[in-house]
C-alpha cells in the first residue's frame, strides 16, 4: 500500500478491526455488481470510495428520466447513455485507482458462468426475478459469496448467501421458488428514492464485511420498512429439498 492509499483510506485503516491488512483485502477484491440502478448507485459509489480494487458492472439498460430520483449515480446529462458507462465515469471521478469492467449486456444462463467466475464476490441488485435465480445458481456452483438486495415501494431487504461457508444456511431459491408469482417491482409498485440509498448502503456494508471475512447477514434476511424506520431480522435456513443447494 503506497502513501497516497494510506492517506485516502486513513479513517478506515484506523479502525481496530480493519487496519492495513483489512484495507489490502478490499484493494485485492474483485466484486461484480449486477444492476446499475437504484441499489447499484449507492453500492457502486461506496465500494469504489472504500477502495474495492476491481469492480465489474453488468446492466443492459440506458438511463431514463424516471430513473433519476433514486439512481443518483446518473445525471440529467446521462439520459440515453448506457448505465454501465455512466456508472464507470462516476467510479473514475470518485477513485481513479479502481479498475472497472463493464458488461453492457443482460446476464443470462449462457454467459453467467463466464462473467461471475471472474469475481471473488457478487452483489445483486437487479430488478428481474429470473436473473436472480441464475445469479444464485451460478454463485452456488462456483462457491462465490452472494450479497442480494431488493427494494419496492417503501420496503427493502438484504441477505448474504454462501452455503459453502455455512452449510446450514439457505440460498435464494430456498427463500423464493422460481415458480412463485414474481414480486412487485419498482415499475409496478413505485419506489421512494432514499430507500434505494439506504438498502444499497446496507448492501455495500455487507459486501465489505464479507471481504473482511465476517459476514453479518449470512443465513439472515434484514428487512427495512421506510415508513416506520423499523428493521427486523429473520433466518434463512436451508431447504433440504432445494434443487440448487439442498
Amino acid at each position: 500500500m503506497n502513501l497516497d492509499q494510506q492517506r485516502r483510506y486513513a479513517r478506515q485503516i484506523m479502525l481496530t478491526d480493519m487496519g492495513e491488512a483489512g484495507q489490502q483485502k478490499l484493494l485485492d477484491a474483485r466484486v461484480l455488481i449486477i444492476g446499475a440502478g437504484g441499489l447499484g448507485s449507492a453500492l457502486i459509489s461506496y465500494l469504489a470510495a472504500a477502495g474495492v480494487g476491481h469492480i465489474g458492472i453488468i446492466d443492459d439498460d440506458r438511463v431514463e428520466l424516471s430513473n433519476l430520483p433514486r439512481q443518483i449515480i446518473h445525471e440529467t446529462g446521462d439520459i440515453g447513455r448506457l448505465k454501465v458507462e455512466s456508472a464507470a465515469d462516476r467510479i473514475t471521478e470518485l477513485n481513479p485507482e479502481v479498475k472497472v469492467t463493464t458488461y453492457p449486456i443482460a446476464l443470462t444462463a449462457e454467459n453467467a458462468t463466464e462473467i461471475i467466475s471472474n469475481h471473488t464476490l457478487v452483489a445483486d441488485g437487479c430488478d428481474h426475478f429470473g436473473t436472480r435465480f441464475i445469479v444464485n445458481q451460478t454463485c452456488i456452483a462456483h462457491k462465490i459469496t452472494l450479497v442480494s438486495a431488493a427494494i419496492a415501494g417503501w420496503a427493502g431487504q438484504v441477505m448474504t448467501i454462501a452455503p459453502h461457508l455455512a452449510p446450514e444456511t439457505g440460498c435464494y431459491q430456498c427463500f423464493a421458488h422460481p415458480e412463485a408469482p414474481e414480486a412487485n417491482t419498482c415499475l409496478e409498485s413505485g419506489i421512494i428514492g432514499p430507500l434505494a440509498g439506504i438498502i444499497g448502503s446496507m448492501q455495500a456494508l455487507e459486501v465489505v464485511n464479507c471481504i473482511l471475512g465476517r459476514p453479518a447477514l449470512l443465513g439472515k434476511i434484514a428487512r427495512y420498512d421506510a415508513r416506520t424506520m423499523q428493521q427486523r431480522m429473520s433466518s434463512l435456513g436451508r431447504d433440504t429439498s432445494c434443487a440448487v443447494c439442498g
